[in-house]
């Protein structure tokens, strides 16, 4: 069951040698360089220089997991789920569930099937469905057209983390820059015209640009960006993660693009106008975002919640529909559907889990890891999740001395009552555990403090060499 494995490897072995993150680089989830990967196809060698000599065969530093390693005994942590459930910080609404990734088995459940609000843990639901619709290998492309000898589209083709300068191979967010297509252009039409008219498409997605059950003041507090065909850094009016955002993302960069063609020579006249761009436009310009897989492991990491936005309404528009919200929502329930999950009594009324009303189960949540962890297509939605102690959202919870840091992968999820959590664990025997814990009452100034409790009980999860016949 190796390629299931999000995080995790001999326990002793990987602390006596290098630590939680070495495991998680052995099983691809973090950067390094230590993989357990097939190897590519053998290139053709190189010439071997003179006095040359072969080094030692290379070994596995951490082996991996055995589909025989123990399963916790059910009993044991169906003990530690009941005191959770019991806890009440937590107030009187809790959900939460234990499964074997590898068996499916039930380890220990509280209220699995009450509906709950899933805050961002139901990011899951969107990225389950982005590689199982459009794939994790797309890309998003913006383009510049010609039409006639002076006029430039400009048309976004999704990708709302455009860099306003130069683009960054090695990033994410800022992999394709405005400043490069303005080069393209330049080089294109600058010997034969120094001014041309702008026209912006922005005609990608469809319908209302934010979900109808958001608050306005999530909105106002930079929470969600309007929904647009292309903008610059999640159109972010300054650095901060949770920043202003501009109310109209596509024309602010658009405004970005002609001052980029400004800068190299090209004067801009008129304003920029709304306008699809004509059949008979030829592209003189195209730069494309970083892979739709690593857009999606950013979305979970960070906890975005525009990009979640965005990446359902990319897999509505695979599936043949428009690229609104309510068809994002209904495809990508579809599509989780489609993999076996049973999102019965379900409601979605977004895909990023901060607009108000949606509600699913514990069950439907470890239901939707599941599929991940046994469909290799799938798998790197959970090699994806952020690694306790280590990556984006649990970057900063699960101190050195938690079992689970490093050997954890989970997506949270915050709002003002309610907390989440939902991934994978290894245990001390080295078992790959699939969990969720949902709390959505929580009682006032108790949900921060509700973090350490989740965290401490995925630390109990980590520690558990509690088989049947052990402690």
């Amino acid at each position: 069951m190796g390629w299931r494995l999000g995080v995790g490897a001999t326990v002793t072995t990987a602390i006596a040698l290098f630590g939680g993150y070495l495991v998680a680089d052995a099983y691809d989830v973090v950067p390094g360089m230590v993989t357990f990967a097939p190897p590519h196809e053998s290139p053709a060698p190189f010439p071997t220089p003179v006095g040359a000599t072969p080094g030692p065969s290379p070994e596995v530093a951490v082996p991996a997991l055995s589909p025989k390693a123990a399963v916790p005994d059910a009993a044991a942590v169906t003990d530690l789920v009941d005191e959770l459930a019991a806890d009440k910080r937590l107030g009187k609404r809790v959900g939460a569930l234990v499964t074997d990734a590898d068996t499916g088995e039930e380890l220990g459940g509280a209220a699995p099937n009450r509906l709950l609000t899933p805050a961002s843990t139901q990011k899951i639901l969107t990225a389950v469905a982005a590689y199982a619709g459009p794939g994790g290998e797309v890309t998003l492309p913006t383009r510049a057209m010609l039409q006639g000898d002076s006029q430039v589209v400009l048309v976004g083709g999704g990708d709302m983390m455009l860099a306003a300068g130069d683009g960054d191979p090695g990033s994410v967010n800022g992999r394709a820059g405005l400043g490069e297509l303005a080069d393209q252009v330049v080089a294109e039409i600058g010997l034969t015209t120094d001014t041309v008219s702008l026209a912006l498409d922005d005609t990608l997605f469809t319908g209302p640009d934010v979900a109808p059950s958001v608050r306005d003041a999530d909105v106002a507090d930079g929470y969600v960006a309007p929904v647009a065909a292309l903008a610059v850094d999640v159109a972010r009016l300054t650095d901060d993660k949770y920043a202003h955002r501009e109310a109209d993302p596509a024309m602010a960069a658009a405004r970005e693009f002609a001052d980029a063609l400004e800068d190299r020579g090209i004067e801009v006249s008129g304003s920029i106008v709304r306008q699809e761009a004509p059949s008979s436009a030829r592209e003189i310009g195209r730069v494309d975002s970083a892979p739709l897989g690593e857009i999606v492991s950013y979305l979970l990491e960070e906890s975005d919640n525009t990009l979640t936005e965005v990446v359902g309404r990319l897999v509505a528009i695979d599936a043949g529909l428009p690229g609104s919200a309510a068809a994002a929502i209904s495809e990508v329930t579809a599509v989780v559907e489609d993999q076996g999950v049973d999102l019965a009594r379900a409601q979605l009324t977004d895909l990023s889990g901060l607009g108000v009303g949606s509600l699913l189960s514990a069950r439907q949540l470890v239901g939707t890891l599941e599929v991940a962890s046994r469909e290799p297509a799938l798998r790197e939605v959970l090699t994806g999740l952020p690694i306790a102690g280590m990556e984006g959202t649990l970057a900063d919870r699960y101190p050195q001395d938690n079992p689970a840091r490093g050997y954890a992968g989970a997506k949270t999820g915050s709002l003002p009552d309610t907390r989440g959590l939902a991934g994978t664990v290894v245990t001390a025997d080295d078992r790959l555990l699939l969990f969720t814990v949902v709390a959505d009452r929580i009682p006032e100034g108790q949900s921060y403090g509700a973090n350490f409790i989740f965290d401490d009980f995925v630390g109990e999860l980590a520690e558990c060499g509690c088989t049947a016949d052990g402690p």
